[in-house]
């Protein structure tokens, strides 16, 4: 039972406890939530599940001994070296064994990860290495030449450690992979360390006192709340915490069970949703090094994975893709997806009951951001479910509404932003006090993460988002949610993705604008201004696109979610008014 005194106590007479409100029965509504740091997490999976698989990649297994093993080998070596406590290391890796090696060696350590996205050019590498302040750097030798070799002298990295993709692999598979040009390889620096060969150290980690409270784990880049790059601070506690809360929700889970890493493990979405929480529980991780084509995710679920104990955390295309894929009976996976979750983005009906139908999985909707580490909340899998909604915070999770610029709650229905307390909440951003002051906010003694999103709760707790603080649109007054413009295009026949943002207009402020991208049998056969007759006849006057673009596709982040800024400042009449403004 967790204790009443706890700062992570949530009052049990909030609405969403009540059991008309759907809170599940076998969830409790508080956890305790140990001070261990991740590094003790891992060590006590490792002994409880030494012969479980923990990982799955490029075909072979890693178990739990295994994994356990091979990172404090990397621990010890990395403390040979000279890193301590404290200080950062960068991993420009793909989702692979060495990720989880990596991360989790530092972690013994007190060593600060931070995880650079492998498909960044050499100024984005530059930025991110710099503003942590990263003193070494583990990446893949393919990666070296291209992305590293160019802005180096220009970072504080000391020290630059390499490895090969296929560096778990077997001897033979290894080496025919390579010279077969089916495993890419790369040119080092003489003075790069080889992973392989830090992997031959014993083991002797040396003891590192941890403070779970303060210490940080990781260094997660985002955009925030105000689309200037920052780096997350999170805490060993608040990703232990936040594993333990989103392992209570899935209270199905168990081990050996598998859960599908699409997703980068850079992000907090799949640190979380993919390898924390299957460490945690004793699970395995099935992890491509590049998001894999439908077919080959298919083919391996049904190949490889458990047969009704299979977890897919996701973002809403990652599910449209299996829903809509044409061969999915052949490939025999109907049984096979136990608990999925759909994030980075709203979840749609259509998709949602298409997706098990076809698979005979259950699929959520789940919400979180980078700042929380980064789950807040799902719906539940059975009983009460509520389309549009981000479904019920968990447990040791507060949230509430707030008027956007101050501190009065808002009232059931109204609208306001979406502030939450609780062990996930990060401790700021790293050297940058005033954004930190921004979005954490003390009330009544406690910290609260200001979301920056807007919306309401409903009288039985459930929150419903609206849109982005900073991306409402301007029309003559009227304030207007690109989300909601998003769905009421969406419900053209024709319309297979749609993506909203406003474009300066010296008359109105803004004007709305839809890029849209059409499903195939429509392609060529309708016209930009159809969708915009169309949405005067089914949508209210001020709510109407202006303009229509249609597009091939949507550029989407690392986890599925529209780039809508991206789509915006690109577009040459967003440019054009943007330079008249400034003059």
């Amino acid at each position: 039972m967790a204790d009443k005194t706890s700062p992570w106590y949530v009052p049990e007479d909030r609405p969403w406890f009540k059991k008309e409100s759907g809170w599940p029965d076998e969830v409790p509504k508080n956890l305790d939530f140990p001070g261990i740091s991740l590094g003790e997490m891992l060590k006590e999976s490792s002994q409880k599940y030494p012969d479980l698989n923990a990982i799955w990649f490029l075909g072979g297994f890693m178990k739990y001994r295994e994994l356990f093993g091979y990172a404090s080998s990397l621990a010890t070596a990395l403390s040979n070296l000279g890193l301590k406590k404290g200080e950062v290391v960068a991993l420009m890796l793909p989702n692979s064994f060495q990720y989880v090696v990596c991360f989790y060696g530092c972690q013994m350590l007190g060593i600060t990860c931070t995880g650079v996205n492998p498909t960044y050019k050499p100024g984005e590498v530059q930025h991110q290495l710099k503003m942590t302040g990263a003193r070494a750097l583990i990446t893949l030798d393919a990666l070296y030449q291209p992305c590293i070799q160019p802005i180096i002298g220009n970072t504080g990295i000391g020290i630059v450690i390499t490895t090969n993709i296929g560096d778990h692999l077997p001897w033979l598979k290894r080496t025919l992979g390579k010279a077969l040009k089916k495993i890419p390889t790369g040119e080092v620096p003489k003075d790069a360390i080889s992973y392989r060969k830090l992997l031959e150290t014993p083991a002797r980690v040396p003891e590192v006192k941890i403070n779970p409270e303060e210490d940080i784990a990781t260094f997660i880049m985002t955009g925030g709340t105000t689309g200037v790059p920052k780096a997350a601070m999170l805490t060993h506690l608040n990703l232990v915490g936040n594993v333990i809360q989103t392992a209570a929700w899935l209270y199905k889970i168990q081990a050996g069970s598998c859960t599908v890493g699409v997703l980068p493990l850079f992000h907090s979405f799949a640190m979380t949703g993919v390898m924390n929480i299957s460490l945690k529980v004793g699970a395995w991780m099935m992890l491509f090094p590049r998001p894999p084509e439908t077919e080959e995710l298919v083919k391996t679920v049904a190949e490889i994975a458990p047969d009704g104990a299979t977890l897919y955390p996701g973002a809403e295309i990652l599910f449209k893709r299996l829903a809509e894929f044409p061969d999915l009976e052949k490939y025999q996976v109907t049984g096979k997806f136990s608990l999925c979750v759909s994030g980075a983005g709203p979840l749609h009906r259509p998709v949602q009951e298409a997706f098990e139908r076809r698979t005979g999985g259950r699929l959520t909707e789940g919400y979180g951001l980078t700042e929380s580490s980064p789950v807040v909340s799902a719906g539940p899998f059975w009983g009460k479910r509520k389309i549009g909604a981000i479904g019920l915070p968990f447990p040791g999770t507060d949230w509430k509404i707030l008027e956007s610029e101050g501190v009065k709650e808002m009232p059931s229905g109204e609208m306001g932003e979406i502030c939450v307390h609780g062990p996930q909440v990060m401790q700021g951003y790293l050297n940058q006090p005033e954004e930190t002051k921004e979005v954490l906010a003390e009330i009544e003694g406690k910290i609260w993460l200001r979301t920056g999103d807007i919306g309401y709760m409903d009288e039985e707790g459930w929150i419903y988002i609206r849109d982005r603080k900073k991306q409402l649109i301007k029309y003559k007054g009227y304030s207007i949610f690109p989300k909601e413009i998003e769905e009421l295009v969406g419900q053209h026949p024709a319309v297979s993705e749609v993506a909203a943002a406003g474009i300066p207009d010296p008359d109105t402020g803004e004007v709305i604008k839809v890029w849209v991208v059409l499903r195939p049998e429509y392609q060529g056969k309708i016209k930009e201004q159809e969708l915009i007759n169309w949405s005067k006849d089914n949508m209210t006057h001020y709510k109407v696109p202006r303009l229509v673009e249609f597009k091939s596709d949507l550029p989407k982040s690392m986890v599925g979610k529209v780039m809508r800024r991206e789509l915006q400042e690109a577009d040459p009449l967003y440019q054009e008014r943007k330079k008249q403004a400034k003059k």
